[in-house]
């Protein structure tokens, strides 16, 4: 055993590894991306490790591992078990032979995702046991945890981190390699009437689900990471007033907390199935109770259910009575607020009387880089159609930055690959319009070879943009089935965003490089003129994995001070200097767009 200063997926990883998992499937998503990365980086080398192209792709490989006895992991963010939900709704009917676990990151807030959906309330909604940490090392701790109850039961189980456990450091002893555990899987062995679902086999599975779930609820009462921890000796708050916690909330209140006395704490660390006989007992000399947790009012309103099956009269207050936020992240400083206002204790707030002055901080809004390609393909697709009529549907990815001034090119932005469906619903009422879609080369291959199908088969009129910055660059910098080369390290035969164009049936499918203003923006113009489903294909490397020893550079004498180069491009890396364009040589990557845009000549190398 060493100790390591570990990020919790970092900690994650390493708690899978040291539980002997085999097979590992994911895609990539902010707050859960390191935890593939971890694996395939610390790889003992008998461990599996992919990339997959989707969630559901994910999901379902690891399944196969799982049918076949493995230990199995698959990694994604909130919103991504929105794509794995078909499979994983029926994997729940069907069940595991090897340990499952489905880790999933939900993002409070939101920081970096679309939404603030809540895997505990989607745990219950799909009858999958979820395990919910609170800190660094009950991430790590509780991995090999959820892999032995997965085995025991025959179950996937959700493995549920936010943000702040994610993306937060602990120095934490772990095993060394030699030290993990070896798990061999038997193979799978043929069982159509287990691994085939139908409908007789579905309503007998459901009637086992749902007895199984409750013995578990009543199991999971004795779990010892679900407990009671009794009021502080002497506390005030003995026998009316107590708190219910959960995850990195639990985190919150032990430090609000820390050297001051403390009512009664329910810590929940697996809210489904929820630990009833366990929240009885917490419950039955309680007047109030509190629930301190983010997204969903999910223990909030199983205490409730408790309260009304065991005959309590407690008031149940959180969420739903406005005591806690309905929506955002939570933190030490509003718990310390809402646990001072319940309580009546304003010591409890935090307080920090030299930071009453301090400014508040800049608003930074996230912008596209310097010398970025895809300013140079969505001013390009601008310039094709200025004076058009035209609608520019959006997608997941860098990209998205389209939306801001002064480009404005980013319409709609729903989930990963509905830009193209979208614009195909768009053209149908309003057909006069030019619709493109834009999509990365990465979310190409994720879920939008569907809605090229779909428009190409339906006979839709638009124009689809495939943005090829060669890397899934909103993550960092995985790759993807075009890049080339896979999680594991293996240099492969790149997938052809061309040949599965053509493959569909594309007649107009062109490749150009977006830096080459005119050629692109004439590239457009033509597209424009072929009915159907057409593609443009703007291929230049992301700056932050291929970077020109160029820089731009402004002619002061030269520059006219019109500000088009700043209007126009919105680029990070050009700024004013008195009335004249300056060029941040810290910041430029040398992409020269600005010289093709100044009407006076002033900008060069």
């Amino acid at each position: 055993m060493h100790k390591e200063f570990l990020m919790g997926n970092e900690a994650i990883a390493i708690g899978a590894l040291a539980a002997g998992v085999n097979f590992v499937a994911g895609y990539p998503g902010t707050p859960s991306t390191e935890v593939l990365e971890t694996v395939a980086k610390r790889n003992p080398g008998n461990v599996y490790v992919e990339w997959s192209v989707n969630e559901k792709a994910a999901m379902e490989a690891a399944a196969g591992a799982a049918y076949s006895g493995a230990r199995a992991l698959v990694t994604m963010k909130q919103v991504g078990l929105n794509v794995a939900a078909d499979p994983l709704m029926s994997l729940e009917y069907i069940g595991v032979k090897g340990g499952m676990v489905i880790m999933v990151a939900d993002d409070p807030g939101p920081i970096s995702s679309q939404t603030e959906q809540d895997t505990r309330t989607f745990a219950a909604f799909s009858k999958v046991p979820l395990f919910d940490p609170s800190s660094v090392e009950e991430a790590f701790s509780m991995m090999k945890e959820a892999f032995d109850f997965s085995e025991k039961w025959g179950t996937p189980v959700f493995f549920r981190a936010t943000t702040r456990v994610d993306h937060g450091y602990e120095s934490i002893e772990i095993p060394d390699v030699e030290e993990y555990e070896k798990h061999e899987a038997e193979g799978f062995i043929k069982d159509p009437s287990r691994f085939v679902i139908f409908p007789r086999l579905s309503v007998k599975n459901h009637a086992l689900i749902e007895k199984r779930n409750a013995e578990l609820s009543k199991t999971l009462s004795e779990y010892p990471r679900n407990f009671i921890l009794p009021a502080s000796e002497g506390s005030r708050y003995t026998g009316h007033r107590a708190i219910a916690t959960h995850g990195i909330n639990y985190t919150y209140v032990m430090d609000v907390f820390e050297g001051k006395e403390h009512p009664e704490i329910l810590k929940v660390a697996v809210p489904f199935p929820f630990p009833e006989e366990l929240a009885a007992e917490f419950l039955k000399d309680k007047e109030e109770v509190l629930c301190v947790e983010e997204l969903d009012p999910v223990i909030e309103r199983a205490l409730i259910y408790v309260c009304g099956k065991y005959g309590l009269t407690v008031r149940i207050r959180g969420k739903l009575t406005g005591d806690i936020a309905p929506s955002g992240e939570n933190s030490v400083d509003s718990v310390a607020s809402a646990l001072a206002a319940y309580l009546r204790d304003d010591s409890l707030r935090c307080t920090a009387p030299e930071l009453k002055d301090m400014p508040e901080l800049p608003v930074r809004p996230p912008v596209l880089c310097a010398g970025c390609p895809h300013r140079a393909s969505f001013y390009a697709v601008k310039q094709a159609m200025k004076g058009q009529k035209a609608f520019y549907g959006g997608d997941i990815g860098c990209y998205t930055l389209g939306n801001a001034q002064p480009l404005e090119m980013c319409d709609t932005c729903l989930c990963m690959g509905a830009g193209i469906n979208i614009a195909q619903g768009i053209w149908r009422v309003e057909p006069d319009t030019k619709c493109f879609a834009f999509v990365g080369d990465s979310t190409f291959f994720a879920s939008g070879i569907t809605g090229v199908v779909n428009a190409f088969y339906n006979q839709a009129d638009l124009t689809l943009v495939v943005l090829d910055n060669s890397t899934t660059a909103m993550t960092g910098h995985q790759p993807h089935p075009g890049s080339g080369r896979t999680a594991m390290g293996q240099v492969v035969d790149k997938v052809s965003i061309e040949n599965v164009l053509k493959a569909i049936g594309l007649s107009f499918v062109e490749t150009v490089d977006p830096l080459d203003l005119e050629r692109a923006i004439d590239t457009v113009k033509r597209a424009q003129e072929v009915k159907g489903v057409k593609a443009v294909i703007f291929r230049s490397p992301c700056i932050a994995i291929e970077k020109s020893d160029r820089k731009a550079s402004v002619n002061a004498e030269a520059c006219i001070g019109c500000r088009k180069c700043i209007n126009e491009l919105g680029c990070p890396a050009i700024v004013l200097e008195g009335k004249k364009a300056k060029i941040n040589a810290s910041l430029c990557t040398g992409c020269m767009l600005c010289s093709k845009v100044c009407p006076a000549g002033a900008i060069g190398e």
